[in-house]
């Protein structure tokens, strides 16, 4: 099976994409591309032994019938820098291999994720978990900024006094805050990358981690840019119906009434409405 490179992948590698206000993402390195999935697909040997467009239509077919294993051949090695509370969220996805900068080992950088202005909001009233959509008032949003910066630098300076007068590192660091910028090294496979993507993408996922996925997902098209294609058009934008909701867009397609009411029937609409999954 020869070595799979893809010209746009070589051209990244190493390179930071920045994230947030100190984060970034490198591709480190990568094995496979879209011809491995192929490769491993039909089992067979060399260069593929077919067209550009039946290799993708075999890449489709293999996504949208969810055929996974020739995905997993594709594997993809990150260093990513991220705010604390982002690692938190990312490290619940557990098919990957992680190595995390240590404080126990080594004495933390002063950098901390203060928000944009503009990613400053007030709690949403129907989201219990997210922030609202209306942008706030510029004095709200100054106070909050204001207010992160005075406890992160209060926090750090601490950290400092604690690390010079000889405390442990282990122990210096736990009053640091969670938006302490840590470091990792994150290898994944292509199949559980895009039902990373496909979770972190969504609407419903925090605003920052989204803006990390968002560049995880650039990248991960100039690895495999067939696959990537296939995931967009039917994980990311595509939609899936419960059996009853089946049945719903049967009888609607017949000119037949409703079965559906109630909350079920408002997620109904709004999925068709929105094309997005609730």
């Amino acid at each position: 099976m020869a070595h799979c490179m893809t010209a746009e992948a070589e051209k990244i590698l190493d390179k930071e994409f920045k994230v947030l206000n100190h984060g970034f993402v490198r591709l480190v390195d990568y094995m496979g591309s879209d011809s491995r999935i192929v490769q491993a697909a039909r089992v067979s040997y060399g260069a593929g032994t077919k067209t550009v467009r039946e290799d993708a239509a075999l890449i489709d077919y293999l996504l949208r019938h969810d055929h996974t294993s020739p995905f997993e051949q594709v594997v993809l090695t990150f260093h990513i820098k991220m705010p604390i509370f982002v690692a938190r969220q990312w490290i619940r996805h557990r098919t990957a291999r992680v190595n995390e900068i240590s404080g126990r080992y080594s004495v933390m950088s002063d950098e901390f994720y203060v928000p944009a202005e503009e990613d400053v909001a007030k709690q949403s009233a129907d989201n219990k978990q997210g922030r609202s959509s209306e942008k706030a008032e510029k004095s709200f949003t100054d106070a909050v900024i204001a207010s992160l910066q005075k406890g992160q630098k209060e926090a750090y300076a601490d950290y400092t006094e604690l690390i010079e007068s000889g405390t442990a590192r282990e122990l210096a660091r736990v009053n640091l805050p969670l938006s302490l910028y840590t470091e990792m090294y994150w290898q994944i496979d292509l199949h559980n990358l895009f039902h990373f993507l496909r979770l972190r993408l969504d609407a419903h996922a925090q605003k920052e981690i989204r803006d990390y996925a968002a560049v995880l997902a650039d990248i991960s098209r100039a690895v495999a840019p067939m696959a990537v294609s296939s995931f967009e058009n039917h994980l990311k934008q595509g939609v899936r119906f419960s059996g009853e909701e089946m049945e719903e867009l049967r009888r609607r397609l017949d000119g037949k009434e409703s079965l559906l009411s109630g909350k079920k029937l408002e997620r109904f609409n709004e999925k068709i409405a929105t094309g997005k999954q609730l």
